[in-house]
């Protein structure tokens, strides 16, 4: 069960373990490089530095695997990068980003599935169209210390990046933050999955075979995946209008900065959303029982309140 609590973290800078330098030039600078707001100070007293300790604590041990859910357009990759800087700089750890968004089929590998099985498999993004097996031997990789080539997945071309490009790893890693929309997601019930809850499903999948397809891959392979996953911080908005809102935001942010082909238009926005939309709802039900962490947001991304779990 988790418990509410009033401030942004339940520890404050004020409560941290140990005196900490002063890292606001270090995060302006960043925030500069990554062309986005920088953060209040208030913010990164009680928001993203007791949160970059209490992921500390956790890694203490061993490597740690911080499974890092948030729906379409929360900010998750932002996160993790702002996590690896604050956690390399004031506690020396070695932290390796994987996003499940790197995982996905190449284009050719989705349309075979999309020929064999469903013409919606040709869409990345659900379950069913990662290379799962990829995942699970880049996170043990790590674990193991061996060096190893991170995949990556290039958006505005709706393909994987060469491997000859994948950045490389060598040495120990005392960290891996694995991001992605459905992170951690589990697989809803069969009798849940009969009504088609959108546009999208009511006329491309009118007899639900790609939804129990989706469902069936959730349930199976990938819950292999997510077992690699030592702690869960699920990013929640607090509306599904607002996940529409925020990827068409990434998308203008491509389309102006001249993406390639595969870079969506505002109507192609509102179809994609409708995808992930089933999971999404699903998540947001029945995850925040049993996560780590849950940080509710509101407008602008902006975090409301955090409930920690028990544990």
């Amino acid at each position: 069960m988790l418990s509410f609590v009033a401030m942004l973290w339940p520890r404050s800078i004020h409560g941290l373990r140990r005196e900490l330098p002063d890292i606001r030039a270090e995060v302006e600078a960043w925030c500069a490089a990554e062309g986005i707001a920088r953060p209040s100070d208030v913010l990164i007293a009680d928001y993203y530095l007791p949160m970059a300790e209490w992921i500390a604590e956790h890694a203490e041990q061993r490597m740690l695997v911080l499974g890092l859910n948030g729906a379409q357009g929360t900010g998750k990759s932002t996160l993790a990068r702002l996590l690896r800087l604050l956690l390399e700089r004031l506690y020396g750890m070695r932290v390796a980003l994987l996003s499940l968004d790197d995982l996905y089929l190449t284009a050719a590998e989705r349309m075979r599935r999309a020929e064999a099985i469903h013409p919606l498999l040709a869409t990345r993004g659900v379950p069913g169209t990662h290379d799962v097996s990829l995942g699970i031997r880049t996170i043990r990789a790590l674990r193991d210390g061996k060096p190893l080539a991170i995949p990556r997945f290039d958006k505005a071309r709706d393909d994987r990046v060469p491997v000859a490009e994948w950045p490389r790893w060598e040495g120990r890693c005392d960290l891996v933050i694995f991001e992605g929309w459905c992170v951690g997601a589990r697989p809803q019930r069969v009798d849940e999955l009969r009504e088609p809850i959108n546009a999208l499903e009511r006329e491309d999948d009118p007899t639900g075979d790609w939804r129990f397809y989706v469902n069936r891959e959730l349930g199976g392979h990938y819950q292999a995946l997510f077992a690699e996953i030592d702690a869960l911080l699920m990013l929640r908005p607090d509306g599904f209008d607002r996940v529409a809102q925020w990827r068409e935001q990434q998308e203008a942010r491509l389309r102006e900065s001249g993406g390639g082909p595969e870079v969506m238009a505002p109507e192609e926005v509102r179809r994609f959303v409708m995808y992930f939309e089933r999971l999404t709802r699903f998540m947001w039900e029945e995850m925040p029982e049993r996560a780590d962490a849950v940080v509710h947001l509101g407008e602008n991304h902006l975090p409301q309140h955090v409930e920690l779990g028990d544990g």
